[in-house]
């Protein structure tokens, strides 16, 4: 249906009224369509609304327009900077009514509630798995794409979860910030330092389910199935011997490089493997008078 100029006034709305609304209709069709008609010029990535590729813009420019007043602190988008600030207000309307919990944001309360009902509305197109909170989905998307919007300063590696990011700049800073009540000794991530504290307290938490046996780190578990399962899924692309473990590989191919990296330090002799070096080792101490 044609509409005049006058016919537009009579229902009391104006031309750009009207050009606003047949935008929004537009943009919202995409919802259903999944067109994606805004192209990023240097990764290629596609959008559906222009304002989102000016956003997804600033992680390659760096860019960031919005600054908090109290601190200084910058922000590449206007919403990020909002919630920011709550930190300073210390304001958080958004209560849970199943445990009494509070947040700055709508958002947030939402997502948390998930860990209530269990609820996971955010599947992976690639692999079919669930998510409970968008910002996982696209995180895990980038394990497909190979995506790494996140780049060192220092070293210019990149990487693909801004936490990575910030654990690699400690190595450049030398910071260890998580500390053993036990022994003092000092670790650069929060993960690493958990594990030690087992080295005091003994604690098991991994069993297998085969034979009971239990272990301080998951790793280990996932190696001992192997003897379970007899999987061997470490490869020598010198004489294609498979291994169980990854240790067992890395030794395996001193036989082919003939690194020795294992000294005697009575006699200087090498070896590459450290049972050898503590055997001959043996030998030394069964010389001795």
């Amino acid at each position: 249906m044609h509409l005049s100029a006058q016919s537009v006034r009579d229902l009391g709305v104006s031309v750009r009224d009207l050009l606003n609304m047949a935008s929004h209709l537009k943009r919202h069709t995409r919802t259903h369509t999944g067109e994606k008609p805004f192209s990023c010029e240097e990764c290629s990535k596609q959008f559906r609304v222009l304002s989102y590729l000016k956003n997804h813009m600033r992680t390659h420019t760096g860019e960031k327009p919005y600054r908090c007043d109290e601190c200084s602190k910058r922000f590449s988008e206007l919403g990020s900077l909002k919630q920011h600030i709550k930190t300073h207000t210390g304001e958080k309307p958004y209560r849970c009514e199943e445990c009494g919990r509070q947040f700055s944001q709508l958002g947030d309360l939402k997502s948390h509630m998930r860990t209530h009902t269990g609820e996971k509305p955010f599947r992976c197109e690639e692999c079919r798995k669930h998510f409970s909170k968008l910002f996982s989905l696209k995180r895990h998307m980038r394990t497909h794409t190979g995506e790494k919007p996140y780049r060192c300063e220092e070293c210019n590696k990149q990487f693909s979860q801004l936490g990575h990011l910030k654990q690699h700049m400690k190595t450049h800073t030398g910071e260890k910030p998580h500390r053993c009540e036990e022994c003092g000794r000092q670790f650069l991530k929060l993960g690493d330092l958990k594990r030690h504290v087992r080295t005091h307290t003994g604690e098991k938490p991994y069993k297998c389910e085969e034979c009971g046996r239990q272990f301080s780190e998951l790793g280990h578990l996932k190696s001992h199935m192997r003897t379970h399962t007899s999987e061997k899924p470490y490869k020598c692309e010198e004489c294609s011997k498979q291994f169980s473990e990854l240790g067992s590989l890395k030794r395996h191919m001193r036989i082919h490089t003939g690194e020795k990296l294992y000294k005697c330090e009575e006699c200087s002799k090498q070896f590459s493997d450290l049972s050898n070096l503590k055997r001959h080792m043996r030998a030394h101490s069964c010389e001795k008078p």
